[in-house]
């Protein structure tokens, strides 16, 4: 658990990718089986308890300190584990510090009942970063910068020291098949074993990215023959498998979403694997993606939620058909097979990205610029694809193309700000902004990114210096017409929207520039925002 501890600690204090992935690769070198295996399932969240949770935790502190004084120091934290570690009164023993496997294979074969006593034994033995790292790893809230890609990238670095042709689509293909603590993999990326097979039913295969389009130096050489151009559209890229009977709906970045899309999954009626758009219906036309939204980051839905929106996928690209993999054949080939298996396999649940019509790169400018009323009001872009590519994960050069729209920017008013957690828990680093509307200030959104690290200190610093109200972890700053902080904002869209008090929500907003020289009296009105509400989609 120490060196476990340490890894956590040392990622935690880095913002380097390339450095991470050396302080994993360099972990997984050292640290004996089946320690790595399961530290490598905590960093790639394929590690899950169900005996323990964070209220159990809050509950165990609190035998041994005084329950204001933890709500007062969880209040200053910000992170439940941070704050247990920091100041869990511990009472030495003389039992051994628990390795990673013990606390992982002892919370697996213990009785809800034992949780309780197994947490307290390992608490008391460990110093302030083991205990740390002990509930992290239990919590599954990691929250060191590691995604799971970074960490399956730090495998393969791990593994090119002995097998240098290793790729991550090498690995991210056979993933599924796998469990922890990866003991046959780590034999064979050691050459001490067979490859596992890749060929399970249901598997993830490895996405293929595109390139946003650089429009000074690409955009003036497109062949426009060489490529066809799709909407590029506001939903959730997604990949959607049914093999021998096993259905399973994945991320881009492999996570398997399919519990949470239940009435997709069970509507999909194809033997094959499809690359397209998560969306929702709302009625007969598509879903804003407020209206997704209302669907992602949800472990299930109720049936009143899949009633409400229900989800649908947009395909884009046939990556199998039946037993064939079709992955190598050219898009052109692709793309027709896909109409031929939309046609045959579709309905209110699956239906076909269409192909847009254009001869000249001034007529995707227009489309790109002023979408035709419609469900394509809706699309972030333009995607090119050329006639030629083959399916190849990653982010290959010259194949795929992206070309959003431009985003939109306003002037908002800093109103609300929320520390944030893990290294920025002693930062107010979230933002809640709003704009005028008669007279007023009301929130429109909520934006906790798009600044630099000398910017958040610099926010950080006019919040502390300008509250005038505190809630918890929250603080209500001073805005007023002459006193205040504006921030521009930029986002992608504007949506109606009945839970929010100001009627509509911005999709994807950020910080684009910290307006340190306007006044809030000069900031926008809330019709600034409502005149670029997307109209309403037509027909699907």
């Amino acid at each position: 658990m120490r060196d476990f501890a340490q890894l956590l600690n040392r990622l935690s204090l880095t913002a380097s990718r390339s450095t991470k992935c050396v302080l994993v690769r360099d972990y997984l070198q050292s640290a004996p089986d089946p320690d790595r295996g399961y530290a490598l399932a905590a960093l790639t969240g394929d590690l899950v308890f169900k005996s323990a949770k964070a209220g159990a935790i809050r509950a165990l502190i609190e035998t041994r300190l005084d329950a204001q004084l933890f709500a007062w120091s969880y209040d200053f934290v910000g992170d439940l584990a941070e704050t247990v570690a920091l100041a869990w009164p511990a009472r030495p023993r003389l039992n051994q510090i628990p390795s990673v496997t013990d606390v992982v294979e002892g919370l697996r074969d213990a009785k809800r009942s034992d949780v309780p006593k197994l947490l307290e034994n390992w608490l008391d033995v460990l110093d302030a970063d083991g205990r740390f790292a002990l509930l992290k790893l239990i919590t599954g809230g990691l929250r060191v910068g590691v995604s799971a890609r970074l960490a399956r990238t730090a495998l393969v670095q791990f593994g090119q020291t002995r097998r240098e042709t290793l790729q991550i689509s090498e690995l991210e293909e056979m993933w599924h098949g796998l469990s922890p603590p990866y003991l046959d993999l780590f034999a064979w990326l050691e050459g001490r074993g067979e490859p596992p097979s890749p060929a399970s039913a249901g598997r993830f295969r490895p996405v293929m990215l595109a390139h946003a389009l650089d429009e000074e130096t690409e955009l003036v050489n497109l062949d426009p023959t060489a490529f066809a151009a799709e909407w590029k559209w506001d939903g959730v890229r997604v990949q959607a498998v049914r093999e021998s009977g096993v259905t399973r709906l994945y991320s881009r970045t492999g996570e398997d979403m399919s519990a949470a899309f239940p009435d997709l999954v069970s509507a999909l009626s194809f033997e094959g694997v499809i690359d397209g758009e998560l969306l929702v219906r709302q009625g007969d036309t598509i879903g804003s993606f407020s209206d997704l939204q209302q669907r992602l980051n949800r472990k299930s839905a109720t049936a009143k939620l899949q009633s409400q929106h229900p989800a649908m996928l947009r395909a884009y690209d046939l990556l199998s058909e039946g037993a064939e993999d079709l992955r190598a054949l050219a898009f052109r080939t692709r793309r027709e097979r896909l109409e031929s298996f939309v046609q045959a396999h579709g309905g209110e649940r699956l239906d076909l990205s269409p192909i847009l019509t254009f001869s000249t790169i001034d007529d995707l400018a227009q489309m790109r610029a002023k979408p035709p009323a419609g469900e394509a009001s809706l699309a972030e872009g333009l995607m090119l694809k050329r006639w030629d590519s083959p399916y190849l994960p990653g982010r290959p050069k010259g194949y795929w193309f992206k070309w959003k729209r431009d985003p939109h920017l306003i002037d908002a008013v800093l109103l609300y700000a929320q520390r944030g957690h893990g290294k920025r828990s002693g930062l107010y680093s979230d933002f809640t902004f709003g704009v005028w509307r008669d007279g007023a200030l009301t929130p429109v959104g909520k934006a906790y990114f798009g600044f630099t690290d000398a910017e958040l200190k610099q926010l950080d610093q006019f919040v502390r210096t300008h509250t005038v109200e505190s809630f918890g972890p929250v603080r209500r700053v001073r805005a007023e017409p002459e006193v205040g902080l504006v921030l521009e904002i930029a986002f992608e869209g504007v949506q109606r929207s009945t839970r929010h008090k100001s009627g509509v929500a911005l999709r994807f907003p950020r910080i684009h520039r910290i307006r340190w020289d306007k006044p809030p009296r000069d900031a926008d009105m809330l019709e600034a925002l409502e005149a670029r509400l997307s109209p309403p989609s037509g027909p699907a």
